[in-house]
């Protein structure tokens, strides 16, 4: 089973930084589009960044100039440097991958897969 893991959240004050990690394992033939979403509390989740794997990215408006999304192909990686972070930007951050496996029997699926977010707190 492919698996997800998110690290670098935290607490952080406005005008600060952080830097979000996320690595997939298991068995990945290959990975297309990588990103990430956020979920703050009373909102929908919305997507922050994505990224291809030949490095095309889009950004939430209210983001860009501040976020960059990127991330390395030969460890199934993504990453989000946040730069003058706003309190606005508190949520759970969650990353995703569209990923190409391999199916018991023989052939592969292609499916999305989710990490279990990774909290960041912007404090005034």
């Amino acid at each position: 089973q492919v698996q997800l893991v998110e690290s670098g959240g935290g607490l952080v004050e406005a005008g600060g930084s952080l830097r979000l990690s996320c690595a997939a394992s298991g068995p990945i033939f290959s990975i297309n589009v990588m990103g990430w979403y956020r979920q703050a509390p009373g909102k929908e989740r919305e997507l922050v960044a994505s990224i291809t794997s030949g490095g095309s990215a889009n950004y939430l408006d209210s983001v860009k100039g501040r976020f960059t999304i990127s991330r390395d192909n030969a460890k199934n990686a993504v990453y989000l440097r946040m730069d003058s972070l706003k309190l606005e930007d508190t949520a759970v951050y969650y990353c995703t991958a569209d990923a190409l496996t391999p199916k018991t029997g023989g052939g592969h699926n292609y499916a999305n897969y989710w990490g279990q977010g990774t909290q960041v707190t912007v404090s005034s």
